[in-house]
């Protein structure tokens, strides 16, 4: 689905990735785990077309798409959960949704039925303002939001940070539905251990902006942990 090669990329004078390569497999969710600035964000808003890289590939679908620009990855049916989330706060539920849907590859004219269905509290709250909503609800308007495109790839950045365990519950059984059931290629950028553990099926673990582990995520041992992601 998604191979990136070599990539190097620059925040001024600042080295931020070096030489960075993984590949995502169709249909599974890969964890992109590490220590706080190690380059995990970085590398979202790379793949998203948000920050350049100086050099390397990145091959979607085989199709080199390192100079494409954001808006048209959004367009080849990539879905991006930024961390923070970034709804927009004065707009209602369903506004939030239905800028998604303009994005949509299939050029449908309203939500999809099965939004709802993965996420009900949203439709009794689509009048409600974005900024209204408890940091949970947040949370799960700005997944649905990237549903909303019918991505073949969805990124999530930290969508567990500061959210309490009912919902976190809930959006890890929405990954394992796109994975298992619509085969959807989902790169989780996740800290938190038992729910890479739980949702994951591969991973990758960064230092200092390069890989430096990687596998199926059973072979994510004590070692490696302790190694380059204790604090």
């Amino acid at each position: 689905m998604l191979k990136i090669e070599k990539i190097n990329q620059y925040y001024g004078q600042s080295h931020t990735l070096w030489d960075l390569s993984l590949e995502l497999k169709k249909g599974r969710c890969t964890c992109i785990m590490g220590r706080n600035g190690v380059g995990k964000t970085t590398l979202s808003k790379v793949i998203m077309g948000l920050l350049p890289i100086k050099d390397g590939q990145l091959l979607y679908d085989g199709k080199d798409i390192s100079n494409l620009s954001d808006h048209k990855r959004a367009g080849i049916a990539i879905g991006y959960v930024p961390q923070g989330r970034e709804i927009f706060s004065q707009l209602t539920v369903l506004e939030n949704l239905q800028i998604g849907v303009l994005a949509n590859r299939n050029k449908i004219k309203k939500v999809p039925e099965k939004i709802y269905e993965l996420f009900p509290v949203l439709k009794d709250m689509q009048k409600r303002k974005g900024g209204d909503l408890s940091g949970g609800q947040q949370q799960q308007l700005a997944i649905a939001r990237a549903l909303c495109i019918d991505p073949k790839f969805l990124i999530l950045d930290e969508p567990s940070e500061g959210i309490q365990p009912n919902i976190v519950a809930q959006i890890g059984e929405v990954i394992d539905y796109l994975t298992k059931e619509e085969d959807m290629t989902v790169m989780l950028v996740e800290q938190k251990l038992p729910f890479a553990r739980r949702h994951g099926d591969d991973f990758y673990v960064l230092d200092r902006g390069s890989v430096v582990a990687n596998g199926e995520i059973n072979e994510l041992s004590d070692d490696i942990v302790n190694k380059y992601m204790s604090v």
